[in-house]
């Protein structure tokens, strides 16, 4: 795995603890030699984990819209930045950009990044892992609410377990280097006639 794609806030949050999260998993990333692929702010969790990387001496690479760029104060000091011309690029060129997806806590477009590039894995446009740092229990309705679906047959069990919910920035990314992603054959269930 050369880059991790991490989506988080371009808030702090309330708890500390969320910060503290973005600084561990960006030098965990860094004891590990894979670079960082994000939204390219410097601001909130965005600018700690891109900062964590840095300093520790790693590869950060930024990615945002020039709509975004003063709004979410770009960072000028990263490996690349990538300055594209609206979200759908954004996304696109992050996930081009990565080989695993991750979600530290953020808001509604941390929610849609990470269910986007979990729809894609389930559809089989990719391969690479996908998963959650559950800091501090963060996603634990979340989960609950995968949890729910797989047992009401919304999602197939196969697919549940693409997404990974971790606690430990370690254990996430031990996760990420041993992932299968499953054999995808047919999404849709149904009369073929």
């Amino acid at each position: 795995m050369d880059r991790v794609c991490v989506y988080c806030g371009s808030n702090p949050g309330r708890d500390p603890a969320y910060v503290e999260s973005a600084t561990a998993f960006g030098e965990a990333l860094v004891a590990r030699d894979v670079g960082l692929v994000y939204g390219g702010g410097h601001v909130g969790m965005m600018g700690a984990i891109a900062d964590a990387v840095l300093d520790a001496g790693g590869e950060a690479v930024g990615v945002i819209p020039e709509a975004l760029a003063d709004q979410e104060e770009a960072h000028t000091g990263l490996t690349e930045l990538h300055v594209v011309g609206s979200m759908h690029e954004r996304k696109q060129r992050m996930v081009d950009l990565a080989d695993g997806f991750a979600a530290l806590p953020g808001g509604l477009g941390t929610i849609e990044e990470i269910f986007e590039v979990l729809t894609w894995a389930q559809l089989g446009f990719h391969g690479n892992p996908c998963g959650f740092l559950n800091v501090a229990g963060y996603y634990d309705d979340l989960t609950a609410f995968l949890d729910h679906a797989t047992d009401e047959s919304f999602v197939r069990p196969d697919h549940r377990d693409i997404v990974h919910v971790e606690a430990d920035s370690e254990a996430l990314l031990d996760a990420f280097e041993v992932y299968e992603p499953p054999t995808v054959e047919k999404v849709i269930e149904g009369d073929e006639t």
